[in-house]
């Protein structure tokens, strides 16, 4: 277990770092970083995408609490956003929470890695939207907050991936978007979390120490050590060439996807 825990504590750190630096949310690692610790763990594979997603939203309650504290600090939420779509956000994750567990782990294990490749293109070519347009309204905005909250529930993020490109968009400079997600990440991650203990309250193949769909030794190791390195994901934001190193994170999910998918044949 403690070996376990450390591993755990490892995807932390990185997820942290990544939530305050890149803006695309923690689960892009912590996912596919904890199917391959279950694997380890011998967590029974028909809840293992499950068990890797709940955990991945539940810990991304901690890591964004520290995060948007830290771009809030920085005045880099536009709290006006966040009040006009935290409603469609919650409802659009929940609803996706009870599809994905009508799912089989294969399923959404490819689900995942389409994500990734999809995130991974946006990286390389740098194409971001060319803002033409101001925010929606109230009913825009829940549309919008359903499509960001259904997608990221399928893929266990903090929706960064969406609400940044959206928010830029609508002519949000690109560091007050990334603030913004942070914040908005957080009724992401209580509903999703939410969600899947719901959902996968009574399903007979969890392992101990599960709440639903949510691995309670991951989540704290986790949590622990995310906190602590989101608000350095910040700092290196406001002074490290983000655009590079989005180039090499991309190179890296690419490569993880194939993992995913070798796993699967």
């Amino acid at each position: 277990m403690l070996v376990a825990l450390a591993i755990y504590g490892g995807v932390g750190a990185v997820a942290g770092v990544l939530a305050g630096l890149l803006g695309v949310g923690g689960g892009v690692v912590i996912v596919p970083m904890l199917v391959f610790s279950f694997k380890l763990l011998d967590i029974p594979l028909v809840v293992m995408m499950h068990l890797a997603l709940g955990t991945s939203l539940a810990s991304i309650i901690f890591t964004s609490i520290s995060s948007f504290m830290a771009h809030h600090r920085r005045g880099a939420v536009y709290w006006l956003v966040v009040r006009r779509i935290v409603i469609g956000i919650m409802t659009g994750t929940f609803i996706g929470t009870c599809f994905v567990a009508t799912l089989s782990t294969p399923t959404l294990k490819i689900v995942f890695v389409i994500f990734l490749y999809t995130v991974a293109a946006q990286f390389l070519l740098d194409k971001k939207p060319k803002p033409g347009r101001e925010l929606p309204g109230r009913a825009g905005m829940f549309g919008a907050g359903n499509i960001i909250g259904f997608v990221s529930s399928l893929v266990g993020i903090g929706g960064g991936s969406l609400s940044v490109p959206f928010m830029i968009w609508c002519n949000i400079p690109v560091h007050r978007a990334i603030g913004t997600s942070a914040a908005i990440g957080l009724p992401i991650a209580v509903a999703g979390a939410f969600g899947y203990v719901f959902n996968g309250w009574s399903d007979p193949n969890l392992p101990d120490y599960a709440l639903g769909y949510v691995y309670l030794p991951a989540l704290f190791g986790i949590a622990a050590v995310s906190v602590l390195t989101a608000p350095l994901g910040v700092r290196l934001a406001h002074s490290l060439p983000v655009g590079r190193l989005k180039k090499i994170f991309a190179l890296l999910l690419i490569v993880v996807g194939a993992r995913m998918l070798i796993g699967l044949l």
